[in-house]
């Protein structure tokens, strides 16, 4: 009987130095953000802000080709930035007239408030406002997403569909790797227990580094598009821009929003008039084949264009 008090004693003292510890823990991991490489700093210093609702939104607008009327807006993925687009970026400009990115809310060199309620919705209207802050609100765009940035491009999708106030007149969309489909979509386990961890949540991502992080985003790459560790520690310089690890959490209820909204946004790409192209790696284990495409034919997506890529969607951009 003496030996099982003592035994109950001694794990009540390891869980009251355990629950002491984690928080020191994280507190001590919480290091200063890497320095930006020249690359990055040189792709901070070419770009602008504009301000939505009080806070700053970063962005990217380079003139293209001179005479065309083509416009483009590129919609990055989680949980990175509109560096994404940079090895594909003069290539776009010698294809359209004008070439636009921005850093959604929470991402990148864009202003990361917490707390905040991040949606979907909001950062659809971030893009409107962007576009009428340019003076392209009333011109037709071509749309290229990819993952997050999928889901805004679905929602921008409906509202020029329900001919919403406000809203962009869309020429065209090319989405990428994402979960159009919310039950074919595989988060990451470390993106459950960040979005679902309730308490956990907020020390997790304090405990969060770079060894952490490359770790599980190496493997949504294809075998031979892995990012060098130099472009990892750029991803991962982005994130850390304005404590933005510590809004993983909050950014992730988009995956939530998906499942809640799915008859909105999967809905909103049935029965279109504009062009869709959509760009599959099967290599993707977020968005794994063939659970994909099974759904994509029972849906019978007949007005959506597909081309298959050897690995997953980063092939096309890195």
């Amino acid at each position: 009987m003496v030996r099982r008090d003592r035994l109950r004693r001694m794990r009540e003292w390891w869980v009251q130095v355990g629950l002491l510890a984690v928080p020191l823990l994280a507190a001590y991991l919480h290091i200063p953000p890497p320095q930006l490489s020249p690359a990055l700093h040189s792709w901070k210093s070419s770009g602008k802000f504009f301000t939505y609702k009080g806070l700053r939104i970063f962005y990217q607008d380079s003139v293209g080709v001179v005479g065309s009327p083509e416009i483009v807006v590129l919609l990055h993925g989680f949980p990175t930035s509109s560096y994404d687009w940079y090895k594909i970026w003069e290539g776009l400009t010698l294809r359209f007239h004008r070439v636009i990115a921005l850093d959604f809310l929470g991402f990148g060199f864009s202003d990361k408030p917490r707390p905040h309620h991040y949606s979907i919705f909001e950062q659809a209207s971030i893009v409107e406002a962007l576009l009428r802050h340019l003076g392209l609100q009333s011109r037709r765009i071509n749309l290229l997403s990819h993952d997050y940035g999928d889901t805004v491009a679905q929602e921008l999708l409906y509202r020029f569909k329900q001919n919403r106030s406000g809203r962009l007149t869309i020429k065209s969309l090319c989405l990428s790797n994402g979960g159009i489909f919310p039950e074919t979509h595989r988060p990451l386990l470390l993106q459950k227990l960040l979005k679902d961890g309730g308490m956990l949540s907020p020390i997790l991502t304090r405990l969060m580094n770079f060894f952490v992080f490359s770790r599980g985003l190496t493997p949504v790459f294809g075998p031979y598009t892995r990012p060098s560790e130099s472009e990892l520690w750029d991803m991962w310089a982005g994130i850390r821009n304005n404590d933005g690890n510590l809004v993983i959490d909050s950014l992730l209820q988009y995956i939530n929003q998906r499942k809640k909204f799915r008859r909105r946004w999967v809905g909103a790409l049935a029965s279109v008039s504009i062009p869709i192209h959509f760009i599959y790696g099967p290599l993707d284990p977020v968005n794994p084949y063939p659970e994909f495409l099974e759904l994509y034919s029972l849906f019978s997506l007949s007005w959506l264009s597909v081309y298959m890529c050897h690995s997953t969607c980063s092939t096309v951009y890195r």
